[in-house]
């Protein structure tokens, strides 16, 4: 594909050969003659005279590039659209596979592909389009949208909702019993039953090994655009907003509710019935307990505002200076008060 018409699909304005022959596209420290790079990261710049990719996306101002370029407004949401013009995904063909089992009252359009020993359960609804790898396992009156996408050992459990372009990535469970024990007066726990669906809104993704739990009352609900990254935990009866990112490791306890636009980073957590504002960033390893507000930054565990959390632990790196200036600061306050008992 010549650089020119790559330009023409990205948008972006071409500064070099356009004739220039692209096959193919690969990171700043990996990319070889023929292929398309990018610069998003002002850490990799000095990259950008060792590579060997014949071509590079750059932001609107970036200067002294020594390869022919193509500007973008956001160089990595274009590279992300330069990956989608040479790569192609794998096709399933439509079917049901014979070691699949799937009960005679379950609805599922002739254009789903359904893979070996996939499991579908009573009354389930599937929608256009869907592709059930393999090992996949619905439950019974599950209810899933047009054009789902469920990888290997991902679960759909009993009567949960499922958007539309949905996909599970490999052991993704949607939907098992939320963590709910009431002591009794013996000391022992009684399960509580989960009789609440966890609903899965358009266009979000779930990926591996990662557990969306359903709700003991009401329902778990995941927005529209969420994206959850590998080994997260959303605990029952949460609420996560549209077009958050719950990134690897995160844990929500129950009855959290996650604003729209949210990032929460890896490892961090929220402690239950807790509300996180719109637009909310926890860093990495944060753990809040309390509400947080609005477009606020939190870092930390206890969590607190990140520029506070900034000074905080530029000031922790110090502390064994501090102590010996404050021990030596002791010592000449006993020997001044000792001067002036002498007196």
């Amino acid at each position: 594909m010549k650089l020119k018409e790559i330009a023409a699909r990205l948008e972006c304005k071409i500064e070099g050969d356009p004739d220039l022959e692209i096959t193919g596209v690969a990171g700043i420290e990996d990319a070889q003659l023929g292929q398309l790079t990018f610069l998003s990261n002002r850490r990799y710049r000095l990259e950008v005279a060792k590579t060997r990719a014949s071509a590079i996306i750059v932001g609107l101002n970036e200067e002294d590039i020594p390869l022919p370029l193509l500007r973008a407004e956001d160089p990595y949401l274009a590279f992300a659209h330069a990956i989608e013009l040479f790569y192609r995904a794998p096709r399933y063909d439509a079917g049901i596979h014979p070691a699949a089992v799937v009960s005679k009252s379950a609805r599922i359009p002739a254009d789903a592909h359904v893979g070996p020993f996939c499991f579908i359960d009573d009354d389930v609804v599937i929608g256009n389009h869907a592709v059930l790898h393999s090992f996949v396992s619905i439950y019974r009156d599950a209810r899933i949208g047009d054009d789902f996408f469920a990888h290997s050992h991902s679960v759909v459990r009993e009567n949960c909702q499922i958007g539309d372009r949905v996909i599970l990535q490999n052991g993704a469970v949607v939907g098992a019993d939320g963590f709910g024990f009431a002591r009794e007066k013996n000391g022992r726990w009684r399960k509580m039953q989960q009789m609440g669906p966890a609903i899965i809104e358009d266009d979000v993704e779930i990926q591996a090994n990662s557990a969306v739990d359903r709700a003991t009352v009401g329902e778990t609900r995941i927005g529209r655009g969420a994206k959850i990254d590998n080994l997260v935990q959303v605990g029952h009866a949460c609420k996560v907003g549209e077009d958050t990112l719950l990134c690897g490791q995160v844990g929500l306890a129950g009855s959290s509710v996650i604003g729209n636009r949210c990032i929460m980073a890896g490892q961090s957590a929220a402690a239950g019935h807790l509300h996180i504002g719109d637009g909310t960033v926890l860093t990495a390893q944060s753990a809040v307990s309390h509400d947080v507000p609005e477009g606020a930054v939190y870092s930390g565990s206890p969590a607190f505002e990140n520029k506070q959390w900034l000074r905080a632990t530029g000031v922790f790196h110090r502390l064994p200076d501090l102590q010996r200036e404050l021990r030596a600061l002791e010592k000449e306050v006993v020997r001044l008060r000792a001067e002036i008992d002498k007196r």
